[in-house]
């Protein structure tokens, strides 16, 4: 198949759709210990060039800058989900007197250590996640943050807050005796995962995150104070619904009543419209068996009284902009931003910020995607992404 090349200014933005396969969009950033080498590249005799490469009858338009030194060639990323793998050690890590959290290792024992932060907060991880990763190469670390999924107690939101989360995290990692770890996030994940690097940069040798969340009143508002209802007016009603109209001025104020109501059934009332309002909105196209989870009352009550107890707290934040006012802190982390372009739960504005604050990290728009991770292209990337660091950390 042809290839149509021409040189273009530099840019790490890209747009993909993926109804057919891509080529992948690499500019290696190197690890710390590597970043001597980067500055070496060059390109048939062009330090620092860039190349714009088109498939012909393909969809897509990929940057790939920097990619190599003169004569050597270029190799595609795989996109396609490792096989599923079972995890070779579990266990649960008392983390304060109230919380133990559960977590896992699957892949190489001996692999580089990537840590998986899920989203929500409130989700809990799937088996599904592991499968994001190279088991040969990675050392893939999941756990349930508080509350959430296996960690006890189910749904707790005492000494529950992003500041926790994030001493747990280092917790565990101090569990697991690594000394440095990747780490990956989406939603919530990737608030989570912006705040952790930020707070322990030196622990972080890459990070990659997905469906950009930073916890900003108007993200918040959008979400649940009828923004996303114009696009979902039909998943918006019964989420409204609930709620009677003098209760109307702040529907995360209203279900939080609920949420935190004495009486387990108004609680799980409200946390089965909640969760079932983000679960019908999270796909561009419609998934019946992630709607579904709505109407599981274990899942949903963790879910959305974790989820709005820090939406009223406004993440535990010291002010609107803190992630974006700290980028400082991580701009010389190897980092890829995935953003679907049809992401309702978590729309574009917010990866828009973070790339205009954050230009150094990969920024890839999924053309046909919404917010899940589960979408094929948001998941081509998502793979590319970690290969593009695992490549890295080989050579």
């Amino acid at each position: 198949m042809r290839l149509a090349i021409k040189f273009v200014s530099k840019s790490n933005f890209l747009f993909t759709h993926y109804s057919l396969p891509t080529i992948p969009s690499s500019r290696p950033r190197f690890p710390r210990s590597l970043a001597s080498i980067s500055n070496n590249f060059t390109f048939s005799g062009k330090k620092k060039s860039s190349l714009w490469v088109q498939r012909v009858s393909y969809k897509t338009e990929t940057q790939l800058s920097d990619l190599m030194e003169s004569g050597k060639e270029i190799q595609e990323l795989n996109r396609n989900l490792y096989p599923a793998v079972e995890p070779y050690s579990t266990g649960f890590l008392k983390v304060s007197d109230i919380h133990t959290i559960y977590w896992e290792q699957s892949g190489n024992p001996n692999g580089h250590p990537v840590v998986f932060l899920h989203g929500g907060p409130g989700g809990g991880t799937s088996p599904s996640n592991r499968t994001f990763f190279d088991p040969e190469f990675y050392r893939i670390i999941l756990f349930d943050q508080r509350g959430a999924g296996k960690s006890t107690p189910h749904a707790c939101l005492e000494e529950n807050t992003t500041w926790d989360l994030i001493d747990d995290i280092e917790k565990l990692r101090e569990h697991l005796e690594i000394s440095e770890w990747q780490v990956f996030g989406g939603s919530w994940g990737s608030t989570l995962a912006l705040a952790y690097s930020q707070s322990h940069p030196d622990k972080v040798t890459g990070l990659v995150l997905r469906g950009i969340f930073l916890l900003r009143k108007k993200e918040i508002d959008w979400f649940y104070e009828g923004g996303a209802a114009a696009i979902y007016p039909d998943a918006w009603e019964p989420f409204r619904d609930l709620i009677p109209e003098n209760e109307r001025e702040s529907f995360v104020t209203a279900y939080h009543k609920r949420l935190n109501s004495n009486d387990l059934e108004t609680q799980c009332a409200a946390a089965r419209a909640w969760t079932k309002w983000e679960m019908m909105t999270a796909h561009l196209l419609p998934n019946d068996d992630n709607i579904k989870r709505g109407d599981d009352d274990n899942f949903s009550l963790a879910f959305a009284r974790i989820e709005n107890h820090y939406f009223v707290n406004k993440g535990f934040l010291p002010s609107d902009s803190f992630l974006l006012d700290n980028i400082d802190k991580i701009r010389h982390i190897n980092s890829t931003i995935v953003q679907g372009r049809y992401d309702v739960c978590c729309p574009m504005m917010s990866a828009w910020d973070l790339h205009k604050a954050f230009p150094e990290a990969d920024f890839k728009v999924v053309s046909d995607a919404g917010h899940s991770a589960n979408e094929p292209g948001i998941a081509a990337e998502l793979v590319a992404a970690n290969e593009k660091l695992k490549n890295l950390l080989k050579n």
